[in-house]
């Protein structure tokens, strides 16, 4: 069961790191973004997980996507709140 919590609490998360992720010329920064975002999508709710990710497994997972994936999960979450 995904409750509103639990969208809330990843939207507000994914939401910070995607506006930093698209603002920041650091490398290391954005390396850092997806390190977190993977760690969490590792824990988060698989439910929610699997409604924002469409079935994708490497979805958040993958560098060449990560930006396409990233504004997806915030307008998608977005929708759902």
């Amino acid at each position: 069961m995904v409750t509103k919590d639990c969208i809330e609490t990843a939207y507000s998360f994914f939401h910070q790191k995607e506006r930093i992720y698209t603002h920041s010329t650091l490398d290391w920064q954005r390396d850092d973004i997806e390190y977190a975002i993977e760690s969490y999508v590792d824990s988060m709710n698989p439910e929610l997980y699997g409604l924002i990710s469409d079935g994708r497994k490497d979805f958040l997972r993958d560098h060449k996507q990560f930006q396409k994936d990233i504004t997806h999960a915030v307008n998608i979450l977005e929708e759902m709140l």
